[in-house]
């Protein structure tokens, strides 16, 4: 038992049980007689909720991830390069790809049990944003060992905070305002197109989203209608089967009754004819 192996296991494990193992592996640790990785587990922080829908979805769907952050490696390059074109088309797809993926953290989250709020998916999207700028964090991401959300602002690692946390990147003194080169206007006016685009697109989905709940809701009223039409023509139809049964049951019985008559009257019959036979002779 190593280090890694008891991190790797924590961080993988439902937020509710990772107390209860933790102190199981500091126990074992100092039951080996290695006080120093007692120590270290005993150090290792219990995920948040939102942490630790991330590190389920970068342990579930790696893949998917992977691209994300090779993504992020993309949008830093175009960055540095001042590469307009390449930075309009990046925070595009960034900006799907993010909304998509913190989608498919809830789904994963309501598939292990929990439920996730829109801020608790909003944190999500803003935690995979922050990989996508920050190397460190894309590092803990990718290995599936998020403590807690982060977020970023600005164009560099010095924006990235911990959301609920207490320490912090210093950030950068600002430098003295200068002209702005022709690059650099580019890049800006990239990022504004891009970002208007984004927001474009965005709308446009929420807008799709809205007429097919519309829709959806239209659908569930129908069904439910529907539903309440069966019900009245269940009852009809139990009332209906109980005067069924009730005179089915009469008629066996009234049967039954005829076919004693029935038999009585051949046993008289039969009597009568005896009778006279023997009068006869």
């Amino acid at each position: 038992m190593d280090i890694n192996e008891v991190t790797d296991e924590l961080y993988g494990l439902d937020p509710n049980d990772f107390v209860k193992v933790r102190d199981a592996h500091v126990k074992e640790a100092r039951a080996q007689g290695d006080r120093a990785l007692a120590t270290e587990i005993s150090q290792l922080r219990r995920p948040t909720l939102v942490a630790w829908m991330v590190n389920v979805l970068a342990r579930e769907h790696s893949d998917d991830v992977e691209k994300l952050l090779e993504l992020g490696e993309a949008l830093r390059d175009a960055q540095r390069h001042l590469a307009g074109d390449d930075l309009r088309t990046l925070t595009t797809q960034r900006q799907k790809v993010v909304r998509a993926m913190a989608r498919q953290a809830g789904e994963l989250a309501i598939d292990h049990g929990h439920t996730a709020s829109e801020n608790a998916l909003r944190e999500v999207g803003q935690s995979l944003h922050a990989a996508l700028a920050d190397p460190d964090i894309a590092e803990q991401v990718r290995a599936g060992r998020l403590v807690t959300a982060v977020s970023y602002s600005g164009m560099g690692p010095a924006g990235m905070a911990v959301v609920g946390g207490v320490s912090r990147k210093a950030k950068v003194a600002p430098a003295q305002k200068k002209t702005p080169s022709a690059q650099e206007l580019e890049a800006a006016r990239a990022a504004v197109s891009a970002a208007e685009s984004a927001e474009r697109d965005a709308d446009s989905e929420l807008s799709a989203l809205l007429d097919e709940a519309a829709k959806a809701a239209d659908k569930v009223a129908a069904v439910d209608k529907r539903v309440d039409e069966l019900r009245e023509q269940l009852a009809q139809a139990e009332q209906e089967r109980q005067f069924a049964t009730r005179a089915h049951q009469a008629a066996t019985d009234q049967v039954e009754a005829a076919q004693k008559d029935l038999t009585s009257a051949r046993e008289e019959s039969e009597n009568a004819r005896r009778n006279l036979e023997a009068l006869e002779h």
